[in-house]
């Protein structure tokens, strides 16, 4: 089989370096790629930004299936141009992807099919978006309606930072994604992550992660893409994955097919454990980034099949295996990052792969020969072990053989179950 893999991330190199394990693949193909994912498959020269160079690529190629990493282009279209004309999918429609692609769309969604989430309000100016933080007071959450690359949510713990998050939206810091906002009530708990595959029909649970997106450590400083993941979750009991499933995965897989929209892909629920229970903080409709990273360290099974199975509907035939082993990555980052960072810094080594330690590429690239950073997240140092404590540790020491003077990270990714680990000891 032929594969074609869209993305440039630490998502796609983790989810290339799974698929060419495969014995079902021949030749497997990525664009634009990175250095990471070159190792693991042909770059193929096309711009994703251009539905018709895509097409006649799958067509020139010979491609029988094609795997969306990065949610752009799937709210762009680009996966419905693709089945139009006859070519085998992994992603969503743009309509479904708008599950990601307007958090008010998933926020009505939520309130259309009685989904647990916070109360929230729609604005499309800022006047009156600020009379009702105003109102509501603090602490409060402000969202840029569209895609922001993990940077349009601001946690507003005054009403001034809310306001500011306001006027960031409406003043384009965020581009279209910010012509509208979702003002929502602060959820009061724990985060979590938990993938689920869907064909349109059946639904396949995968697994679970916790991310870091605060920049410092002690979850201090402004929101990122992330900083750090592990998986599994230790709050996502099987009690809780059960209620997840039937609260919120459930009746989001029947509401978007009762809507016209049914979604076939990867679920990525954001969530928030609180008092009451699961509570969806918002969806994504691709695999995290960092959290894809963790997910494939630990998939026994042969990733390929599955995702055939999700674009086929044939879901229900197919179960995942995991390792009980926990995942940790650090992603290693260019200072600066959320903000502005220089771009073109030289790394000039990395710690040498192994089994249960690895680098997955994310913002590099090859320049005169040399390995450079070209964006704000740059390396996942991913490492396994039979403990958070175990996989960290494994991690940092990867990490400090990085060789790389403008990068940084943090020094406490799993902290949480980590604390909880010492409690059980």
């Amino acid at each position: 089989m032929k594969v074609l893999l869209i993305g440039s991330g630490g998502r796609e190199h983790a989810l290339a370096w799974k698929i060419a394990q495969s014995p079902l693949l021949t030749t497997l193909y990525a664009a634009p790629g990175n250095p990471g994912v070159a190792n693991c498959a042909e770059i193929a020269g096309i711009n994703v930004d251009d539905h018709e160079d895509v097409l006649q690529f799958c067509r020139k190629a010979a491609i029988d299936f094609v795997v969306f990493g990065p949610e752009a282009p799937l709210v762009a279209g680009l996966s419905d141009k693709l089945r139009a004309n006859g070519f085998l999918v992994f992603g969503p429609s743009a309509a479904a992807a708008q599950l990601e692609g307007s958090k008010g769309f998933t926020k009505d969604l939520c309130a259309r099919y009685d989904i647990p989430t916070g109360a929230y309000q729609r604005f499309n100016n800022a006047p009156k978006a600020r009379a009702y933080v105003r109102q509501q007071g603090a602490p409060i959450v402000v969202k840029a309606d569209g895609l922001a690359a993990g940077k349009g949510v601001t946690v507003a713990m005054t009403i001034d930072e809310a306001l500011a998050a306001i006027d960031d939206c409406f003043e384009g810091a965020f581009g279209t994604a910010g012509a509208e906002v979702v003002i929502e009530a602060f959820l009061d708990g724990e985060e979590a992550s938990f993938f689920v595959l869907s064909d349109g029909r059946n639904a396949l649970a995968l697994a679970s992660a916790q991310d870091h997106k605060r920049v410092g450590d002690g979850d201090t400083g402004p929101n990122t893409g992330g900083m750090g993941a592990y998986s599994p979750a230790p709050l996502m009991t099987g009690e809780m994955i059960a209620r997840t499933m039937r609260e919120i995965i459930e009746p989001t897989i029947l509401g978007m097919a009762d809507m016209g929209h049914p979604f076939s892909g990867v679920l990525f629920a954001g969530l928030m454990i609180t008092a009451k229970g699961p509570e969806l903080i918002e969806y994504n409709v691709r695999f995290g980034d960092p959290e894809c990273q963790v997910l494939m360290m630990r998939l026994t099974s042969d990733l390929l099949p599955l995702l055939i199975a999700t674009a086929r509907g044939t879901l229900d035939t197919e179960k995942a295996e995991w390792s009980d082993d926990t995942a940790l990555t650090v992603v290693m980052a260019s200072n600066g990052y959320p903000g502005s960072y220089q771009k073109g810094t030289v790394i000039r080594s990395l710690p040498a792969d192994r089994d249960d330690c690895r680098t997955f590429h994310a913002g590099t690239a090859l320049s005169g020969g040399q390995l450079v950073a070209t964006g704000g997240r740059v390396l996942n140092i991913t490492a396994t072990g039979k403990t958070v404590s175990e996989a960290q540790v494994k991690a940092y020491e990867a990490v400090a053989q990085v060789e790389w003077e403008n990068g940084f990270f943090r020094h406490d990714i799993g902290w949480r179950a980590i604390e909880r680990e010492k409690s059980v000891d």
